[in-house]
């Protein structure tokens, strides 16, 4: 299982959105223990090296290695990439 580490943005952005939270950190949980389990919820984002993770209509953009899934930022589909 990799470790999952929230970067300030991200922490932030769970407080703010409170009603997603819980199902956010399960979505990722799930991810960080199978892989497979949610690939077809995650994608490269193009001309970034980063990935994103479709949670309804929110999104959570992250970098992962072997070890750890860096959280960088989440939010509303309609306002995480014009950040």
């Amino acid at each position: 299982m990799k470790r999952i580490v929230w970067l300030g943005p991200a922490r932030r952005a769970l407080l703010k959105h409170r009603n997603m939270a819980q199902r956010i950190m399960r979505k990722l949980d799930g991810y960080a223990a199978d892989p497979g389990s949610s690939a077809n919820q995650v994608t490269e984002l193009r001309g970034r090296p980063l990935k994103r993770m479709r949670v309804g209509d929110f999104r959570v953009l992250f970098e992962e290695t072997n070890e750890e899934i860096l959280v960088i930022d989440l939010g509303p589909k309609s306002e995480i990439y014009d950040r």
